[in-house]
């Protein structure tokens, strides 16, 4: 089955008229894009968007070919003109099956927003799953076959790819195109990290793919660190890495703090951005976690394990510290970089640079700089992927 993406972008495109924002500045070229449509081995057309004739024929087709044309969405502003010789739009309700002439059979998916998804099956038997603009599946069943193709909003849906993904409908082969593509996300290398992150990828617009060719799926990296200063957005980076898979579980190694209505906020805060499906614990015993079978790890924070092991330690205190406080912390250092190194599980952990600013006036503040220091550049050496976060924006750092 031959689909050719006439247009990847949001229902306004992109850039949206108008807009004054630096994504829209930027938006030219290969970097433009058209409200989204599909066009399936000429027959099948998914979404009636302005220029739809004219995005065929720079892309090398023709709709005089089309035999149905099914739309997913409710269209805001004026109508768009139907190119001559093309059926009138409709849409099938959410449960039904179409049959078209060319052999193609189409099944109406209910979503979880106001439109309809549809399942496309080739004469061959390849399968395609199309999604609406911030559209989810709704009801799904687990065990599903997995897809051959996934086309659908992955910026602002990667709940969506998770739930694909916890019932079997994405499995290890399947592609995932990322579509409806809006101002969210700076494109160009930033969108393909966000993008490769959750699995997926994007293509320009009139770019033709042949469903079940077999295409590398972008690879998620087992282990990444994140790091970055206070409130640079390392702990939403992190979390971004991981929003595409259906369970996860939240290390908090900050523990409660009673009476302490500023930590008590920010909790709140992280809590309510992460999604619902999200399991949370709050230890600072990462070595038994990472030895475990289990869904992904998200640790957060390294620099707040350190001062629980220090804490433990009495490496805070400078006779200790020379006296057995050294040599524990570095055995408890050593065992959780074991841990992290034979892990199996896929590990996002987020740390704070703190050398770069002022020096601590005491000791021990210097002692637990210098021991984050170490911590975070051997834990680095264990991983995969590095990002430094600085003001908001994602540096790769490795891989």
């Amino acid at each position: 089955m031959e689909l050719t993406l006439l247009g990847t972008g949001a229902p306004a495109g992109l850039p949206r008229p108008d807009c004054p924002c630096a994504v829209c500045a930027t938006a030219r070229g290969a970097e433009a894009r058209a409200a989204t449509a599909l066009l399936l081995d000429g027959a099948l057309l998914l979404d009636l968007t302005p220029g739809a004739a004219l995005a065929a024929a720079r892309a090398g087709h023709s709709l005089v070919g089309v035999r149905q044309v099914l739309l997913t969405h409710p269209h805001d502003g004026p109508a768009v003109d139907l190119p001559a010789g093309l059926p009138t739009p409709g849409r099938v309700p959410d449960g039904r099956e179409l049959t078209l002439i060319s052999g193609h059979r189409v099944r109406a998916v209910p979503v979880d927003h106001p439109g309809t998804g549809y399942e496309v099956t080739s004469p061959e038997g390849e399968r395609l799953l199309y999604l609406p603009p911030g559209a989810g599946p709704a009801g799904l069943a687990e065990g599903l076959a997995a897809y051959e193709m996934v086309v659908v909003d992955v910026v602002r849906r990667p709940d969506a790819v998770g739930r694909l993904r916890a019932a079997g409908a994405i499995g290890s082969t399947t592609d995932v195109v990322a579509v409806h593509l809006d101002h969210d996300v700076p494109g160009g290398p930033e969108l393909a990290r966000r993008l490769a992150a959750a699995g997926a990828r994007a293509v320009p617009d009139g770019t033709t793919l042949i469903v079940g060719e077999y295409h590398a799926v972008p690879d998620v990296p087992r282990r990444t660190l994140v790091t970055g200063g206070a409130r640079s957005g390392k702990s939403l980076e992190a979390e971004r890495r991981l929003e595409a898979f259906p369970d996860v579980l939240y290390v908090a190694t900050g523990g409660h703090r009673h009476g302490d209505v500023e930590w008590a906020a920010r909790v709140a805060a992280h809590r309510e951005r992460r999604p619902g499906s999200w399991r949370t614990t709050e230890t600072c015993d990462l070595v038994p976690l990472l030895g475990e079978d289990g869904p992904p790890l998200l640790i957060d924070c390294l620099s707040l394990w350190l001062t629980d092991a220090m804490d433990r330690a009495d490496a805070w205190d400078d006779a200790a510290w020379g006296a057995h406080g050294e040599r524990t912390l570095r055995t408890r250092v050593a065992e959780l970089l074991t841990a992290v190194r034979e892990t199996g599980r896929t590990v996002v952990a987020v740390t704070n640079e703190v050398g770069s600013g002022v020096v601590p006036a005491t000791p021990s503040g210097r002692r637990f700089r210098d021991e984050l220091g170490r911590l975070n550049a051997a834990f680095a050496a264990e991983c995969e992927h590095v990002l430094l976060v600085v003001a908001g924006q994602a540096l790769p750092l490795r891989g």
